[in-house]
């Protein structure tokens, strides 16, 4: 089989590329990433000279670019997208542009190859917010950022696609990742890192948002198993089973590093900012997934892995990064 995999230079699609050149040493795979502030090739430097794995840079929404490239495989799985919140309030442009016009250039490409499958990587936070319960693939999309709306966006354009040409698409909506590798903008490599450094953890309202946590590598194997077992035109949510309030997240980091709860600094909650994600995820177990990462064994993992990698995220951290949270958390109190 051949991928074209966007995104891969990203925290999840580089380690679902990692994860397929182990499980199907057969495979051949194109990682076409435009590489942005969170695409980083040394995510990849021990694939890089894997004869069945070539890297190409470039953007999903230049049309010319994906269709020579999708000339060359059988399946597409688009992990391309801008997904920060905080940046998506901030200028969400750029998120329509990749989220939704980039999804369309990459169906129609796939459309014109007659190509096999076409994964869309989507999130849980285009459901919203639910305060009991949990959301099924059936629940209404009711996104609450631009970054969820844009990808809620992508979403039906992909569902679109499938009832009107019979196009061989799958959604997955993933739980909150974590692991190795994550860019530092997002909460628990934030968190991680600032602890090292003995800086403030920001922490946005009262802590008591509540997110679902999966390890990486097993949402990499939920998506290898809809990839060869998935139902084309069908939705598939994939959870972790471990809801933590982010104060409780908090602690827990803290509690590794040993460093003091009075480096939580309470910051002024996000505009629009969910509550509680919660999904349903039975649909793809009955396909015969089942994550097998106990979360509390992969987030002390994940902290030895800041440990030990002080220079793939100190530079990051040294750069607009920092600028850009400085900026977010200037007025904290």
């Amino acid at each position: 089989m051949k991928l074209l995999v966007t995104g891969g230079a990203g925290f999840i699609g580089s380690h679902f590329i990692r994860y397929m050149l182990s499980a199907y040493p057969t495979y051949h795979i194109i990682n076409l990433d435009k590489l942005t502030y969170a695409g980083n090739l040394d995510n990849l430097r021990d694939v890089e000279a894997n004869h069945n794995y070539r890297f190409v840079k470039g953007d999903i929404c230049d049309p010319a670019l994906v269709n020579k490239l999708a000339e060359e495989v059988d399946v597409i799985i688009n992990f391309a997208a801008e997904t920060h919140v905080d940046r998506s309030i901030m200028d969400p442009g750029g998120f329509i542009q990749t989220d939704v016009y980039g999804t369309y250039v990459l169906m129609e490409a796939a459309r014109r190859f007659n190509h096999q499958r076409y994964i869309q990587i989507s999130t849980d936070e285009v459901y919203g917010s639910i305060a009991s319960g949990a959301f099924t693939e059936g629940s209404p999309l009711q996104p609450n950022s631009p970054y969820a709306a844009s990808k809620a966006a992508g979403d039906l354009l992909v569902l679109s696609y499938t009832r009107t040409y019979g196009f061989p698409a799958i959604i997955t909506r993933c739980s909150n990742n974590f692991g190795p590798n994550q860019y530092p903008e997002k909460v628990i490599p934030l968190f991680i890192t600032n602890a090292i450094e003995n800086k403030p953890l920001p922490l946005y309202g009262d802590g008591q948002n509540v997110r679902d946590w999966i390890y990486v590598v097993d949402h990499c194997a939920a998506i290898d198993c809809v990839l060869h077992q998935g139902k084309t035109g069908n939705v598939y949510n994939v959870g972790g089973g471990n809801e933590r309030t982010n104060i409780e997240l908090t602690h827990l980091i803290l509690n590794a590093l040993e460093r003091p709860a009075s480096l939580i600094q309470f910051v002024k909650d996000r505009p629009g900012h969910d509550r509680r994600y919660a999904i349903n995820d039975q649909k793809i177990h009955a396909l015969g997934y089942q994550s097998r990462h106990p979360f509390d064994e992969t987030l002390r993992a994940t902290v030895r892995w800041y440990q030990d990698n002080l220079a793939w995220w100190q530079r990051i951290k040294s750069g607009s990064f920092q600028q850009y949270y400085s900026r977010q958390y200037s007025t904290s109190g």
